[in-house]
């Protein structure tokens, strides 16, 4: 593996010292065009592999203006450019790191297909290489590590999927974790799973790194009661009432993002139902644990996937027989019912066809988890830029006396 040796250009400045104000944190995450939170800009920040702006809306929540957008996605891009007046650059790989604004955070959930399990398993079926030895997407990572070399962003925040840790007997992910070292960032690694705040069991690895030690050493994950809940909760006062009356007592069900009326060609067909049955009975022979998930209101589904709009097997909603659908077949979410899974706003609009909308909001990133980090990154840069200030000045002073 080629190692990535970092330039030493001038850095940006760190952080603004001001702390982010309560009230812009308590913001809601949209509006009309889920504009940048400009009432105090307290850092800058790039996103890149962007999708359709989940990492955007949570450090925008967190006191950030977006300086930079990469997403190579067409259809994505459409998505992006809907809801917050701007259209993503294009292909990354393309990009002159001398060309991306200076900015104090770099942000950005790589492609994951390369590392996941169902990626893997899929790749090695038809005799294609995966993670760095894909050269489509696994080797996006480094087009990371040649803007961090060149902007020296004060903090990053990178998103994957759990697997990324033992893909290749961990050796990803040493390469990973050794160029960001090399590259003097100071990393601080969790998997955080939001079936806490959001009714899907989706764990993903985050990566913050900071460039000054102080800044590392104030940051800690988020406690899971600290995510932000989500707005569609607003919809149920009952249940936002329980929520905010006692936090730690909080458990999502699928049954809060669930809309009363749903068109009928969200039904599975007889064909498709029968089709999914027998491929879990053939597999349930086999020993193997493949098949459909199954659920009701009361429950947490599995992790939503880019592969949703193909059969919606990993996420299928019961429903009870009726005149239209006799043999009770269950049902796929609606892309409004994604949307809400992943945390989204309720006026974030929804402007592609289902098939597209299935792909963006499973390759999304859960956004009150995003938002709790964002958060925490953005206090402990502060805090540590204070900090330094103050032993600054306070050696001045000790020089002049």
């Amino acid at each position: 593996m080629k190692r990535i040796r970092p330039a030493q250009p001038p850095r940006p400045a760190l952080l603004d010292a001001r702390a982010v104000d309560q009230s812009a944190r308590n913001l809601p995450l949209a509006s009309a065009v889920h504009a940048d939170n400009n009432q105090d800009m307290s850092f800058r920040f790039l996103d890149l592999f962007a999708g359709i702006g989940g990492m955007r809306l949570a450090f925008s929540r967190a006191g950030g203006q977006c300086v930079f957008t990469s997403e190579w996605d067409r259809a994505a891009q459409i998505t992006y450019e809907a809801n917050f007046g701007e259209k993503p650059e294009g292909d990354i790989t393309a990009i002159g790191a001398e060309d991306i604004p200076d900015a104090d955070i770099l942000v950005g959930g790589f492609p994951c297909q390369p590392f996941s399990i169902a990626g893997v398993s899929k790749k090695n079926a038809l005799g294609r290489k995966h993670g760095f030895g894909d050269e489509t997407q696994g080797t996006l990572f480094f087009d990371i590590l040649r803007i961090l070399s060149v902007k020296r962003p004060s903090a990053i925040l990178l998103e994957n999927v759990k697997n990324l840790r033992s893909h290749d007997g961990g050796k990803t992910f040493q390469v990973i974790v050794e160029n960001l070292e090399r590259l003097g960032y100071h990393l601080k690694i969790e998997i955080v799973n939001a079936a806490s705040v959001l009714p899907q069991n989706r764990a993903r690895i985050f990566i913050a790194g900071f460039l000054d030690p102080a800044a590392a050493e104030r940051f800690s994950f988020p406690e899971s009661e600290n995510f932000p809940l989500p707005d569609y909760l607003k919809l149920r006062p009952t249940r936002w009432e329980e929520a905010t009356t006692d936090r730690s007592a909080y458990r999502p069900r699928l049954g809060d993002i669930l809309e009363k009326s749903v068109d009928a060609k969200y039904t599975l067909s007889d064909h498709l139902w029968n089709y999914l049955q027998a491929y879990r009975d053939k597999h349930r022979k086999a020993g193997h644990g493949f098949g459909f998930g199954l659920c009701g209101p009361a429950d947490i589904a599995r992790t939503l996937s880019a592969r949703y709009y193909k059969d919606g097997s990993e996420i299928l909603i019961k429903q009870r027989p009726s005149k239209r659908n006799p043999g009770a077949n269950p049902r796929r979410l609606t892309p409004n019912e994604c949307r809400r899974l992943m945390g989204f706003p309720e006026d974030f609009q929804i402007v592609v066809s289902d098939t597209q909308a299935y792909k963006q909001f499973g390759n999304s990133v859960a956004v009150p988890v995003v938002s709790a980090i964002a958060e925490e990154m953005a206090r402990s840069l502060a805090a540590a830029s204070r900090s330094r200030r103050k032993w600054q000045t306070a050696g001045k002073l000790a020089s002049a006396s």
